[in-house]
């Protein structure tokens, strides 16, 4: 069920650019609510699980810091598509291939965890890959890309996370090393979703609208996990 619910989120947020064409503003608290829920998990459930498996408290920071200087790099290619914003121009004559590869790292290195820390994660990375599918999709119809060629990269980074949590179950390196890639995530998920939150607001003047999108992210989380 994991494996559907996770191929499904990234189609669920192609589908709902052709059925309901979501605007700018509209994606933006989508943003914002998934970026406060993932925070949220990571604060509440992830990093709290991950100091409990070890005593080893310095190296587990280690691994979270490492984990946001790996998702900076990774960012670096991917031109912010993680957290909703892609500072790409293509004309759609050649393909964005550092993006598509930085894309699909990233989503594959989610999967790898989510089998030893369960539905919080799931969860999270579920709600955090809808509002980003909107906006991937919207920049693959932009930018003109070839039916074929939107549907080849949709269904390659719907296939990530999928192959990361099959991976991370099977494989005994992946689950010898579990904490530690737990806590390379945690630093991830930690960069992606403060970069979602605090990105400058226009004028930096203060957003209800985002506000009660981040407030609502937090309660679910709260209440719910």
């Amino acid at each position: 069920m994991s494996y559907i619910l996770l191929i499904a989120s990234v189609f669920i947020g192609s589908i709902l650019v052709f059925i309901i064409k979501p605007s700018k503003k509209i994606v933006r608290l989508l943003l914002a609510f998934s970026g406060a829920y993932l925070l949220s998990v990571t604060v509440l459930h992830l990093l709290p699980e991950v100091y409990a498996e070890t005593t080893e408290y310095k190296k587990i920071g280690i691994f979270i810091l490492v984990g946001i200087i790996i998702q900076s790099v990774l960012e670096s290619f991917s031109k912010g598509a993680e957290h909703g914003h892609i500072h790409i121009h293509s004309d759609g004559k050649e393909f964005p291939t550092l993006l598509f590869v930085s894309l699909c790292l990233h989503a594959f290195s989610e999967g790898l965890p989510i089998h030893n820390t369960g539905d919080n994660l799931l969860w999270a990375i579920i709600v955090h890959k809808i509002p980003i599918a909107i906006v991937l999709t919207t920049f693959l119809i932009q930018t003109k890309y070839s039916k074929k060629i939107t549907f080849i990269f949709l269904s390659a980074f719907a296939l990530m996370s999928p192959l990361g949590l099959l991976l991370g179950d099977k494989i005994p390196f992946f689950t010898t090393y579990a904490t530690e890639i737990t806590a390379l995530i945690i630093g991830v998920f930690l960069h992606i979703s403060t970069i979602i939150l605090f990105e400058g607001s226009e004028n930096h003047k203060f957003n209800l609208q985002k506000f009660i999108a981040i407030l609502l992210g937090v309660l679910l989380t709260i209440f719910t996990l």
